[in-house]
């Protein structure tokens, strides 16, 4: 505080991080010596679920303090919905064990938006989500039995680069020919088209032309207004684009609507040439550009629960509005638990 006054800035209200309660007489040490009034020094407290924080701010009387500051009235907030939610995050009455594949786990907060949204779903269906961390380079055919063994949902992100593809490939495959849910975004997504393309339509060499330009079938390649363009961080399809569903489509049961807006950060998408091979064996392409022009998400209606999208929900998802992907997702998995 004496170095913010030394630069003209006197706080209205100081809010202090404590393992342990402040006792009357630290608050009001605070309140002496840094010249504000002893009801605006404020406790934060550690919490069970970082959720929670409003609702303890709330009881410390934040809102109230920054109004009387600003000279302002303050109603009084309706957070019964976010008190039920705190309720139903810690007091769940199932758990379910995802298996999140990437490349990049020994920084789990790489992922930290889709474990994020995980635990959202969770909340939507009651129940705790234990992740299991697989990393993608140590997946193969022959270890999937052992590494899946257990798992409810498996989930492949979006990524860049070659390293750890055909482990994703691998666990999409597991989760396509075993029944079990699976939730693919962006790159996952690519690869889920990769390894139909390969094991059901029968193009045994498909590939990304991202990741291997020779490929016979580039099942997945370059958008077209994309060739040439070197600057790849500046041009990528980045932010909100609109997206069609198919009526008949899981997706649009799930989000209830058939125009729907995701977040976008790709520059390749799923190659129109193979658009009918893919239909034909089987996989519906449930969301559409609103040109017709972009595949935005498959499925597969025979699978108990297999969905895909070129988008990356999880930015979208909240703790008390779950993404309807994750939710839908989650609930697949509790499905799968029971069997």
């Amino acid at each position: 505080v004496k170095d913010l006054q030394g630069m003209g800035i006197q706080p209205d209200i100081i809010v202090c991080r404590s393992e342990l309660p402040l006792d009357d007489g630290i608050r009001s040490k605070i309140a002496q010596f840094c010249n504000v009034p002893k009801n605006h020094v404020l406790q934060n407290l550690d919490v069970e679920v970082l959720y929670e924080l409003p609702l303890v701010m709330e009881q410390e009387h934040l809102a109230e303090v920054a109004c009387e500051s600003l000279h302002i009235p303050c109603p009084e907030p309706d957070l019964s919905e976010w008190s039920s939610m705190i309720e139903s995050w810690k007091h769940p009455q199932k758990q379910v064990t995802v298996a999140l594949v990437g490349k990049y786990i020994s920084l789990h907060d790489a992922y930290i938006s889709v474990v994020e949204a995980l635990k959202h779903g969770g909340v939507a269906n009651h129940a705790t989500v234990s992740i299991r961390w697989v990393d993608s380079e140590e997946v193969n055919d022959g270890n999937a039995a052992e590494i899946f063994d257990g798992v409810n949902g498996i989930l492949v992100p979006g990524g860049f680069g070659s390293r750890g593809i055909e482990g994703k490939i691998s666990a999409i495959r597991w989760a396509r020919t075993h029944g079990i849910p699976f939730l693919g975004l962006c790159l996952g997504m690519q690869m889920a088209i990769v390894e139909f393309a390969r094991d059901v339509v029968g193009y045994s060499d498909a590939h990304t032309a991202e990741l291997d330009p020779d490929t016979g079938h580039p099942v997945i390649h370059l958008m077209p207004d994309q060739n040439g363009i070197e600057d790849i961080g500046g041009t990528l399809r980045l932010g909100s684009y609109p997206c069609v569903l198919d009526k008949t489509s899981r997706a649009y049961a799930l989000y209830g609507q058939e125009t729907i807006h995701e977040r976008h950060r790709h520059r390749y998408e799923v190659n129109n040439d193979y658009r009918q091979a893919l239909t034909e064996n089987g996989m519906k392409l449930s969301g559409i550009s609103p040109d017709g022009r972009i595949v935005e998400m498959i499925e597969l209606p025979e699978h108990p629960w297999f969905v895909a999208t070129q988008a990356h929900p999880e930015f979208k998802s909240r703790p008390n509005r779950p993404h309807p992907l994750f939710a839908g997702f989650i609930e697949a998995a509790l499905k799968n638990l029971d069997k």
